[in-house]
């Protein structure tokens, strides 16, 4: 371990910090975030329920979101495991990253550290992916707790409590799965350590730069604040 790699990972952490503030934040460079959007689009969904007693398309919904989370926690534990496999073939993995010509080769221990830490990140995101699953679990039941529409005008406070905290507990287990979901594509960033701390900093940035557009330049962001419609 150099003083390159020392740094470089050292950068790389202040991005994802600096990614999750700026992703978590309602608004950034003047603009609402697509996570700040999909929040009022969520509002509007659990709302919109109040309006017809037959919730299966809800219920549909909230179903997709926990097995979206479980597929991505399922990948989470394999891709854990694959980082075991690598650390048991060190020696042969370490061999051809030396033979390479643009290879910066720090040795055995300093594989076996990124290794770990790329081990380390993949763990991050599972436990991430867990929460999330277990919220929106949770979620489904709160869901369960509101009232029919027979109900809902007879006591408006007390469905709109109701409401209220589903909605708490969706926005919750989404901001889990999105902080899960930032630290699997960062994992992409993260690969360029192997080859050198270097490239390292370029792919962190790259992924970086990749995730802000998403978030606040991006068509899907357009869409959902129904920005330019036709």
């Amino acid at each position: 371990m150099t003083t390159a790699d020392y740094v470089a990972l050292a950068a790389f952490i202040l991005l994802w910090i600096g990614l999750n503030w700026i992703t978590t934040s309602a608004r950034f460079f003047d603009r609402t975030s697509l996570t700040q959007a999909m929040i009022e689009r969520r509002r509007e969904w659990i709302y919109n329920s109040l309006r017809r007693d037959l919730k299966m398309i809800d219920t549909q919904i909230l179903a997709g979101l926990q097995n979206g989370t479980a597929f991505f926690a399922s990948t989470s534990i394999f891709a854990i495991g694959g980082c075991f496999a690598l650390l048991g073939a060190t020696d042969k993995v370490n061999a051809f990253f030396a033979d390479l010509p643009f290879m910066f080769n720090g040795g055995r221990t300093a594989f076996e550290l990124k290794v770990a830490g790329l081990a380390g990140l993949f763990g991050y995101a599972f436990f991430k992916f867990g929460w999330s699953y277990r919220l929106f679990n949770y979620c489904t039941i709160l869901f369960g707790a509101v009232p029919m529409m027979d109900y809902v005008d007879a006591d408006r406070a007390t469905t709109e409590r109701a409401v209220e905290r589903v909605i708490r507990m969706n926005i919750i287990a989404a901001r889990n799965f999105n902080a899960g979901l930032r630290a699997i594509f960062l994992s992409i960033g993260y690969l360029g350590w192997f080859l050198s701390p270097y490239v390292f900093m370029v792919t962190s940035v790259f992924i970086i730069v990749i995730l802000i557009r998403r978030q606040f330049f991006s068509d899907a962001r357009l869409a959902i604040l129904d920005i330019n419609a036709p």
